[in-house]
């Protein structure tokens, strides 16, 4: 199995998207220094990004490997974008992607996706058809299994018990680089990086919470096999610890590195 196969539903419904502070933040970074007007959006998944910034785009391309993710963002985007804006879809790896001759990308958004690619060949291949004036955008917040607060924490526990000590990833074990994604960038065609934080704050229920783990890697629904009602159970007896009224509260934070080719 993929790494998010069974997911997509999940990731659609539960994936909190992208905040309003971090969209005008990366609109008026790109537009800057010429008026933006493409789009490229790399592990698009269910179209969170686009969805955020699609009004302000003529030409939109979203790429991901993940054939069932690929076509939801498809069937929901094309019912939400103008058809003024031309949105195309690529199913495949970002490392595979060609852009149509003599196209190039005024923005280029990475969220939540950098750890499942060849960075230094994705920013490479980049920095064909990226102009000066275009900018790159590695951003993303922390999931649940980097457990910021106890809830978080004892729901990564319950997770470990059904499925094994080391974070999974699909059928596989996930295997994390160890350098700041600014480093990486600073290696790239795209060495000029700016690093923002925006603080996000969310409200989540048991039902929200398990829709999300649901929606990741580690925790996909596939993954449990006969056991998910035995997960779920299990998970909602261990956070009833931790809330009264089936309210948690999380403190998170996107954390955007923009870089150009200059």
């Amino acid at each position: 199995m993929s790494e998010f196969a069974g997911t997509a539903y999940y990731y659609d419904q539960y994936r909190p998207g992208i905040p309003q502070d971090v969209a005008e933040l990366l609109l008026a970074k790109a537009n800057a220094r010429a008026p933006a007007t493409t789009l490229l959006d790399l592990g698009t998944g269910t179209g969170q990004v686009i969805r955020a910034l699609h009004q302000h785009f003529a030409h939109i391309i979203a790429v991901d490997p993940d054939a069932e993710m690929l076509g939801l963002a498809s069937e929901k985007l094309r019912t939400e974008v103008s058809r003024q804006t031309r949105l195309e879809f690529f199913n495949g790896r970002a490392e595979d992607f060609v852009p149509p001759n003599g196209w190039t990308a005024s923005l280029v958004t990475i969220c939540r996706a950098f750890h499942w690619m060849d960075q230094q060949r994705v920013l490479q291949r980049l920095a064909d058809f990226v102009p000066t004036t275009g900018l790159v955008a590695v951003f993303g917040d922390s999931s649940f299994w980097e457990a910021t607060s106890e809830w978080k924490e004892a729901t990564r526990e319950v997770i470990k018990s059904f499925l094994g000590e080391q974070r999974r990833a699909g059928s596989g074990v996930f295997s994390h680089h160890d350098r700041p994604y600014d480093e990486i960038m600073r290696e790239s065609p795209f060495s000029n990086v700016v690093e923002f934080s925006i603080p996000v704050h969310r409200t989540w229920d048991i039902t929200s919470i398990i829709g999300y783990l649901y929606s990741t890697s580690f925790a996909a629904r596939p993954l449990f096999g006969g056991r998910a009602a035995e997960f779920e159970q299990a998970l909602k007896n261990t956070l009833a610890d931790y809330s009264e009224g089936d309210t948690f509260e999380e403190d998170n934070t996107f954390v955007i590195r923009l870089g150009r080719n200059e």
